[in-house]
This record gives C-alpha cells, sequence and structure tokens, in this order.
C-alpha cells in the first residue's frame, strides 16, 4: 500500500495547479495514463477568458456564459468562476506563463475574442495557450520535492468504505495498474481529486488526446456519485478536414479575428442560419455545418481567414499556420477543410462550489466535473478558468478539513482471473461503440437513434463485464469500460430531455421548454 495525503488522478491543468497549490503543505501523488504533457489541456488553442479588460464587466462575462449555456448555467458557480477569474490569472503570471504581450493595451497582454463572447476578454500564448501553460507548470510539478509523479500509470477503480463494508468512511484512495510492470498498486490517501477530463474517444471523431476515455466520471459513477447534465456534448465546428491529420483543431479564434465560412463554391452560409453569422455560439455553428454537409452532401465545409494579411496570420495562428502548410494548405492562400467534432463534454459529476463530490473526501475539477458552469453549451475559453478556479477552491477545502490517513485496504486480488487471448474481442467493442455513438448520439438526435444506441449499449456491457471479470485488467480493457460506462450516462441523460436546447437538438422535440431543468441521474446501488 502507497499512502499520501492527496492523491490526484489527471495531469491536466485541473490536476497540475491542485498538485502546485498543495504542495508546499502536503504529500501529493499525481498519476497519469501517459505523461504529464499528455492531456487535453495541452491541446487547447484559443486561451483563457477573463475580465481583465477595463472596458470588460464581470455582468458581461456572466451573460454571455448564461446565454451560451442556453439558459441552463448555474448562477450560482457561473459567478463564482467569472468573479474569481482575474485571480486565476493572476496565478498563472505568478508562475511564468508567458501569455502574448500588447505594448497597446491598457493591461500589458493582447486579449483575443471568440464566438459568443461580447468584449476582447481571452487571454492567450499566441495560438498554443494550453501547451504554454501546460509546459510552465510541467516544470514546476517535476521540481516539486513533495510531488510523486506516477507516469504509465492508470486508475482501476475508486476504494471507497461502502464497497469495503465501512459505511460512512468516504473514498479512501484508488487501486491504480502500472502499466508497463501490469501490476496493479493501492493507494491510499486522505484525499482524492479526478481531474481525468472529458470522454471525447466515446466518438469517432474528436479533437480530444487518446486519454480522454471518461475515467473519472465513470469511477465517481461506479462509487455513487450522481452526474448531471452528460447529454450535452460540445462538438468543437472546425477540426481540420485531412487524410493525414489526426484531429487537428482550427481554433475558434480564427473566426473571432475574422475567418469566414464558405461552402465549396465559395459562398457563405453562416448569415442564412444565425445573426451573429460566424461569431455564434459553437452549437450554432456546428449544427450549421452539419447541415450544409447533409443538404448538399459535403464531405466538410471551409473556414477563411486568406483575406488577412500574412504577418497577421504567422503572429497570431503560427501553428495552425504552420500544421497547415506541413499538410499542404497555404492558409493565407487557401480555405481551411474544416469539419465538427467532439470536443468538450459540459456536464459531469455533480460537485459544489468547492468541487466536493457525493463521496466524502473524493473531489473533481474539470472537465470531468459538472459544475453547472457550462450549462447546454459551453462558451469559448472558459473551460480552463473553470479548471483554474476550482482547483484554488478545492485545495483550500482540502486544506481547511484534514482527514485520518485510511488503513487496512485490501490489496487488488488477481487470483480468480486469468490472462485474455482474445484482445481482438476489446478493439472490436471499441470500434462499434464509437461508431454507433457517432451515428446515433451525435449533433442531431431522435429518440429512435437513442433507443437504439441504449440497446447496443446494454448487450456491450454486459460483454465487457463479463470479461473485466473473468481476465487481467489491461490500460485498453479499463478505457473501454470506462467509455462504455460513460456513453451510457450520455444516451440515458439524452433520453430524459424531452426538448432542444444548447447542444441536445432532437428531431422529435425540436422546441425549448419555457423552464431550464437539469438532468441528474443518482446510482441505483
Amino acid at each position: 500500500m502507497i499512502a499520501f495525503d492527496v492523491l490526484i488522478l489527471g495531469s491536466g491543468l485541473a490536476g497540475q495547479s491542485l498538485a502546485l497549490r498543495l504542495a508546499d503543505k502536503l504529500k501529493v501523488a499525481l498519476v497519469t495514463k501517459r505523461t504529464l504533457e499528455d492531456s487535453a489541456s495541452a491541446w487547447a488553442q484559443g486561451g483563457i477568458a477573463a475580465v481583465l479588460d477595463p472596458v470588460d464587466s464581470t455582468e458581461s462575462h456572466i451573460q454571455d456564459t448564461h446565454v451560451a449555456g442556453a439558459g441552463l448555467c448555474d448562477a450560482e458557480a457561473t459567478r463564482f468562476v467569472v468573479e474569481n477569474g482575474p485571480r486565476a490569472i493572476d496565478w498563472l503570471i505568478e508562475h511564468g506563463v508567458p501569455f502574448t504581450p500588447d505594448s497597446q493595451s491598457s493591461i500589458g497582454y493582447h486579449l483575443t475574442r471568440e464566438g459568443g463572447h461580447a468584449h476582447r476578454r481571452v487571454i492567450h500564448v499566441a495560438d498554443a495557450t494550453g501547451a504554454a501553460v501546460q509546459a510552465t507548470l510541467t516544470e514546476q510539478v517535476r521540481q516539486h520535492p513533495n510531488i510523486s509523479i506516477f507516469e504509465q500509470h492508470i486508475a482501476v477503480d475508486l476504494i471507497t468504505g461502502d464497497k469495503l463494508g465501512r459505511p460512512g468512511e468516504g473514498c479512501l484512495g484508488a487501486y491504480v495498474l502500472d502499466i508497463a510492470k501490469d501490476q496493479v498498486l493501492t493507494f491510499a490517501a486522505r484525499h482524492t481529486a479526478l481531474c481525468t477530463g472529458g470522454a471525447g474517444k466515446v466518438y469517432l471523431y474528436t479533437t480530444n488526446p487518446d486519454t480522454a476515455t471518461g475515467d473519472g466520471i465513470a469511477m465517481a459513477w461506479r462509487a455513487g456519485c450522481r452526474v448531471r447534465n452528460m447529454e450535452f456534448i460540445q462538438f468543437h465546428p472546425t477540426c481540420l478536414y485531412h487524410p493525414q491529420a489526426k484531429s487537428f483543431l482550427i481554433s475558434e479564434a480564427v473566426r473571432g479575428e475574422g475567418g469566414l465560412l464558405r461552402r465549396p463554391d465559395g459562398s457563405r452560409f453562416m448569415p442564412e442560419h444565425d445573426p451573429r453569422e460566424e461569431l455564434a455560439p459553437r452549437d450554432v455553428v456546428a449544427r450549421a455545418i452539419d447541415f450544409e454537409m447533409k443538404k448538399h452532401g459535403l464531405d466538410c465545409v471551409f473556414l477563411d481567414i486568406s483575406h488577412k494579411p500574412a504577418a497577421f496570420l504567422e503572429e497570431h495562428f503560427p501553428n495552425i499556420l504552420a500544421r497547415c502548410q506541413e499538410l499542404g494548405i497555404d492558409i493565407t492562400r487557401q480555405p481551411i477543410p474544416v469539419v465538427p467534432a467532439a470536443h468538450y463534454s459540459c456536464g459531469g459529476i455533480v460537485v459544489d462550489l468547492h468541487a466536493r463530490t457525493d463521496v466524502a473526501g473524493l473531489y473533481a475539477i474539470g472537465e470531468s466535473s459538472g459544475t453547472g458552469l457550462h450549462g447546454a453549451n459551453r462558451l469559448a475559453s472558459n473551460s480552463l478558468l473553470e479548471c483554474l478556479v476550482y482547483s484554488e477552491s478545492a485545495a483550500a477545502d482540502i486544506l481547511a478539513h484534514p482527514r485520518p490517513l485510511p488503513s487496512g485496504l485490501p490489496s487488488w486480488d488477481e487470483s480468480r482471473v486469468t490472462d485474455s487471448d482474445e484482445a481482438v474481442v476489446i478493439s472490436h467493442n471499441w470500434d462499434e461503440l464509437r461508431r454507433f455513438m457517432w451515428d446515433y448520439v451525435g449533433i442531431v438526435r431522435t429518440t429512435k437513434r437513442l433507443q437504439r444506441a441504449r440497446n447496443r449499449l446494454k448487450l456491450l456491457k454486459r460483454e465487457i463485464d463479463e470479461f473485466y471479470s473473468n481476465f487481467r485488467v489491461s490500460n485498453d480493457l479499463i478505457e473501454l469500460r470506462n467509455l462504455v460506462e460513460t456513453a451510457d450516462l450520455i444516451v440515458r441523460c439524452a433520453l430524459h430531455r424531452k426538448e432542444s436546447r444548447g447542444l441536445h437538438y432532437s428531431r422529435d422535440y425540436p422546441e425549448t421548454q419555457a423552464r431550464a431543468r437539469d438532468t441528474v441521474l443518482r446510482p441505483t446501488r
């Protein structure tokens, strides 16, 4: 048994910022499936939204968040995040994040504007903000003597008092697979934090890294936590469409800086779909692109920013320009082929303002959590902000409420399992899951499609549970088990919602109900 004050599962911005906020006073374990650098945070291009410009206001940012969230944003959580936003940015600056400077700006940094925002309030590091933030914090995490890093380790499941017949003890740690040694370790912790990211890999096409398999959501659900609003999956409107490009995101900031969406014949289509045109929120733009592709039988549409000077594009979008050039696309002269792709899970594990879940000692921060901030559709660049604000409030709560170190935790039991010689079952089930989720639970939904998905999921769950019970765990099996659990929660929430709102659009229920209600699922066990 390995014991720590705090066990953090996940190494994105939520996990690393929490670790750094705690490590001066507590012993912290940071567990990550690959390396510290592999996370959705590192892939974030646009930036972090916060009220920094004197002409902007807290009320404006709150209003923009509520409008994008289609009336479903939690008012308390939204105000909490927005009001604490400037301090979160100050924390990053203090830690050395090199935000893009602007000598003409009153704050000394360049602020860009993205879809759904009434003001320029997105602070960024060129077009690779996530990578810059992650690199800055990763260096400090690696150097901190109180942070023990466990790379190439994946959590199998949470250890709770209820599972051990010790009710009331809450979360006691987790079983974690050392992937290289093929050995399951027992981690005991006073506090455990799920910073595991989203579940984009449940879909065939996604902007997420391969690690986004819904692990935290699935583990929390099995531990007895409620989840909320899982039906709201944000599809980013503009993922690069190219056979050699793996889920490369074309930042929202390209449209914010004047990029225009066009059909193959060069004609624009967004003015026909929304008065805000290219600056409409993501759900509107994604549905418009989906509509145009289906109506005209297109493989993709085109995002054109070639009317801007080449020097402007080199300054603002160096990484996008370079990646497109590698693939033979000169964005200074040509439009960029784009398609929608699954991008962000707006729902997740129900938490309070301190990131506390329903299980004592267990926290959830970032994309795995359901704070209520994002409502039915996340406003651009609010996600990294949420990670920072809730890591601060969680750290304060952990420091203020010490818990006893768990003892007597049983080791992982492998006495009744064998090695599998049928790994092909996992790869086939993984592929089937992602394809029917894309076909049946995508941008536009129907009740019949959702019911088909639910039926397929019941069969898959039964097959995977049997496999899990009889064979040794592996990285692929753990991820597939979690993906199927998360997919089932998405479908169940979608079937509960008898309206169209934000990211959930149903042909059977095209109207939006007068009153906005959360979809909350509670485990029966």
